[in-house]
């Protein structure tokens, strides 16, 4: 018998490649809080929430053979995933999520990561933040806004009085500059 929780994701994923479906349960079961506070951090409404963890699977599914153990961790690139479709979604609504404090949506959702996966989640975003003090500050901003804000390249072009064609180059650049920085060995 397998013990699932032993295995690796990049070992889970070989198998849902290789059409073990049990392997899909295991990454759901894995992932799911991940997957859902992240949408509700963005979307601020929890029935759109679970929609979003219910299409990230179905992809997730549909295009595990994308995955790259690679070029990034699968949480990484699932939280990508789940970031984009969420986005798309309140791109759907077209409004600006509605802003609360951290402790009133903390008392909104009762689910989370595990403590292991916070601590990791908290490795990374350490990392990530430091690494975004390396980059110039208009790049900085702009990612800021689109990526942990959820604005769209038009409302932060709007919201810095800056041309969109300019907030998509800080963007493309200052991800670049990012990625770099992020390879550099004090920050592996």
């Amino acid at each position: 018998m397998i013990e699932y929780s032993a295995l690796q994701d990049e070992d889970i994923i070989r198998r849902l490649c290789a059409g073990e479906s049990w392997a899909m349960a295991v990454l759901y079961d894995r992932y799911d809080r991940l997957v859902f506070s992240l949408a509700l951090k963005i979307l601020r409404d929890r029935s759109a929430a679970e929609e979003v963890v219910q299409e990230v699977f179905v992809k997730v599914w549909r295009r595990a053979r994308d995955y790259q153990a690679e070029r990034a961790k699968f949480s990484s690139w699932l939280a990508r995933i789940a970031h984009n479709h969420a986005i798309d979604k309140l791109r759907q609504r077209n409004t600006l999520p509605y802003m609360t404090s951290d402790e009133h949506a903390a008392q909104i959702v009762d689910v989370g990561p595990t403590p292991h996966d916070m601590a990791e989640q908290q490795l990374d975003h350490r990392r990530i933040v430091a690494a975004l003090d390396q980059i110039p500050g208009e790049q900085r901003r702009a990612i800021e806004l689109a990526y942990f804000d959820g604005f769209t390249h038009q409302q932060i072009a709007r919201k810095l009085g800056t041309p969109l064609g300019t907030v998509k180059t800080r963007i493309r650049r200052g991800m670049q500059n990012l990625k770099l920085v992020l390879q550099q060995p004090e920050f592996a």
